[in-house]
């Protein structure tokens, strides 16, 4: 509240201003990011005030928001009820989170022609406040999908330029990977090695909970199988479980388009290939990452699957 108090003018009238609008919390989707690890360590965020307004009606000045940067594939919810309130999937797409509140008029104003003089203001609103969970679901084309060990990081470092870690015993994927696949000359496709999966991944056996949520974004999946597996009897068994998971998971992966790979070709004491094509429903490839067998075949394969999808989509 404020009147204009100057030499020769008794009667100068209001001359409060309103103040400024608080800062709002805006995530920013940013294509340069591809974890959500550093809220793990900074998890609360407040924007400043917004400036009072003054006399000789002068606003406040509004405060500057506070723009969070997100990798795309992040999953916005309220935490409190799980209500999904953004997908954030394509990059400099924004979401406010929380506004900043509506500064106070003064008394300025609340000026008529019959109430010259007034002394009402208002206060301004308080800005939102709302607790979030962020996940994330990485983008990609294609999904490998197998059991631990199955050949899934060893495939992705050689027809890619991602260098995951490799190593002979389970589990050595602890985190997905994502590789830009060149094919021909001026194409190119992503695609993610996700961490192995045995049964009850879905129950949160294993690595499964954590990484089974990235498979839903995949527009194609490719179940990797090693047909010599010391573990079953029967390759398809493997196939099945696998399979299993996806579903307990969600019953829409099932109705992805998917191709079954059999690996590690070049050991093979007998031909799988030709002795499990008939029995499964996707079609089916066989290779050798070590020594490069079939890679271009798969490549190939894979670009004339996603190819179908887009169609299907435009249709």
């Amino acid at each position: 509240m404020s009147f204009r108090r100057e030499k020769f003018i008794p009667k100068g009238g209001p001359s409060g201003g309103d103040g400024g609008r608080g800062g709002s919390i805006i995530l920013q989707v940013n294509s340069q990011l591809h974890t959500l690890v550093d809220y793990r360590y900074h998890a609360r965020y407040q924007a400043k005030h917004g400036q009072h307004g003054m006399g000789s009606n002068k606003h406040g000045r509004k405060s500057d928001d506070i723009i969070l940067q997100v990798p795309a594939g992040t999953l916005v919810k309220d935490a409190e009820t799980g209500e999904i309130l953004a997908d954030l999937t394509e990059a400099g797409q924004q979401f406010v989170v929380a506004r900043g509140g509506r500064g106070g008029r003064g008394n300025a104003r609340f000026a008529t022609s019959t109430h010259r003089t007034p002394r009402e203001w208002e206060v301004g609103q308080p800005g939102e406040e709302r607790d979030i969970t962020l996940e994330l679901k990485l983008i990609a084309d294609v999904g490998l999908v197998g059991k631990p060990n199955a050949g899934k990081s060893t495939l992705l470092a050689n027809i890619s330029a991602a260098r995951p870690k490799i190593a002979g015993y389970p589990f050595t994927t602890l985190q997905p990977n994502l590789g830009i696949v060149k094919y021909r000359e001026y194409s190119s496709f992503v695609m993610a090695d996700i961490p192995g999966l045995i049964e009850g991944a879905h129950e949160g056996k294993g690595l499964g909970l954590q990484f089974l949520r990235h498979i839903e974004r995949n527009r194609i999946i490719v179940y990797l199988i090693d047909p010599e597996d010391p573990e079953v009897e029967d390759p398809l068994e493997t196939f099945e479980t696998l399979r299993g998971e996806l579903r307990q998971h969600s019953k829409t992966l099932l109705d992805k388009p998917a191709s079954i790979i059999l690996t590690k070709k070049d050991v093979w004491r007998e031909d799988w290939l030709a002795k499990l094509k008939a029995r499964f429903p996707y079609p089916v490839l066989a290779i050798s990452s070590v020594a490069h067998l079939g890679l271009e075949e798969l490549k190939h394969h894979i670009w004339r699957e996603l190819e179908k999808t887009l169609s299907k989509n435009s249709e």
